[in-house]
């Protein structure tokens, strides 16, 4: 059985090396296409677009190794079939599970690195190539002044800030608001402050020139003010939740923000009280995305199980077709997801769940069928 084993695992790579070079150079070409106007408006050389696409590859890779894989399976399987290997395979008493062995456990292996390769690599090139697109080409650009930030710092407090700047990790003209618990649209307090800069050795923002504005059921408001404090100092205050990181990383897009950063950012801000419904979402997306090389594995044993013979270009067209389904899946199931309407683990996994169960149907319509035949 080895020698099979290596075999068909031999016929696998080959297929699958041959995907994913075809789907990278079609990536590339189309956003080649799409951008080159832009590389030509703003005068990029060769070697800039070289280092874009550098950059870019991780991502692509991230998108089709699910697809190659698809693509491996079809391919591999449909050959066996054209050449009549699978009846002496079937002949010989090996079954269909166990020639997929060796195919399972290569999807399973590069299931795990994807999950590193995606939660780490893949957001590090994400980040170098939005910043070359921000440096050059002018687009996904995170000012370095923020204006009118409006950030619920816990369920109960709101935190605005008129100009944020991130050179100086300082915010101007800050208002710092905190609720009623049991009555949120009452004020019970306000703290006017000029300028709140933060302090990286005490983790800790200094807030100046404080004005507290302090509001009862009889609408008087009581005035004191402070020169120079810490937030932590102040009794009602004791601490700001939001950082000059989450700051910025709520402007980043989740895609450059590796795994664990994303995890700690959802943690903090669950801390503070605040919805973190889409990055959830994100998050659970990110280790549930690399499991689709198993189901597109399993879902292409099943569909040729019943010995399917067709063309190269048709086991092509198909596992493009099948990974259009699959990508609109997860992002309808996505858009359910960050309106609140699914729950954030359900969401990441139920193209997964779908697609495994469409699988397993399908082998077991196939097999009843060629007992029946």
């Amino acid at each position: 059985m080895k020698i099979l084993d290596k075999y068909i695992l031999i016929q696998f790579l080959k297929n699958f090396s041959f995907g994913i070079l075809s789907f990278v150079l079609i990536f590339i070409l189309v956003d080649l296409f799409e951008n080159l106007d832009k590389f030509i408006d703003n005068n990029l050389n060769i070697e800039a677009i070289l280092k874009y696409y550098i950059y870019f590859i991780p991502e692509i890779l991230k998108l089709i190794t699910p697809v190659a894989m698809l693509l491996a399976t079809l391919f591999t399987i449909s050959r066996f079939n054209t050449y009549s290997e699978m009846t002496a395979i079937n002949s010989s008493g090996i079954s269909l599970l166990r020639i997929s062995v060796p195919l399972l456990i290569f999807g399973l292996l590069i299931t795990l690195f994807s999950i590193y390769f995606n939660g780490w690599i893949v957001p590090k090139s994400n980040s170098l190539k939005l910043n070359f697109e921000r440096t050059y080409l002018k687009k996904n650009i995170i000012p370095g002044t923020v204006q009118n930030l409006h950030i619920q710092d816990s369920d109960s407090r709101i935190l605005v800030i008129g100009s944020y700047n991130e050179s100086d990790k300082s915010g101007v003209n800050v208002s710092y608001q905190i609720f009623d618990k049991s009555d949120p649209s009452m004020l019970l307090s306000r703290y006017d402050i000029k300028k709140m800069i933060w302090d990286s050795i005490k983790s800790d923002w200094r807030l100046m020139n404080i004005i507290k504005r302090e509001f009862d059921t009889s609408n008087t408001e009581k005035l004191k003010t402070m020169d120079t404090l810490f937030a932590s100092e102040i009794p009602e205050i004791q601490k700001i939740y939001i950082t000059p990181s989450q700051i910025i990383r709520k402007q980043m897009k989740p895609d450059e923000i590796m795994l664990p950063d994303l995890k700690e950012f959802i943690d903090t801000m669950e801390e503070s009280g605040q919805t973190v419904v889409r990055a959830k979402v994100d998050y659970y997306s990110k280790i549930s995305f690399p499991f689709a090389n198993i189901i597109t594995i399993l879902f292409g044993i099943s569909y040729n199980s019943h010995k399917r013979k067709g063309s190269a270009a048709l086991q092509f067209g198909i596992s493009i077709l099948i990974t259009f389904i699959y990508l609109g899946f997860i992002k309808i199931s996505q858009t359910f997801g960050y309106n609140g309407d699914f729950n954030p683990l359900l969401t990441a996994w139920l193209a997964n769940i779908v697609f495994f169960l469409i699988s397993l149907g399908i082998l077991f319509r196939e097999n009843i069928l060629k007992k029946t035949n």
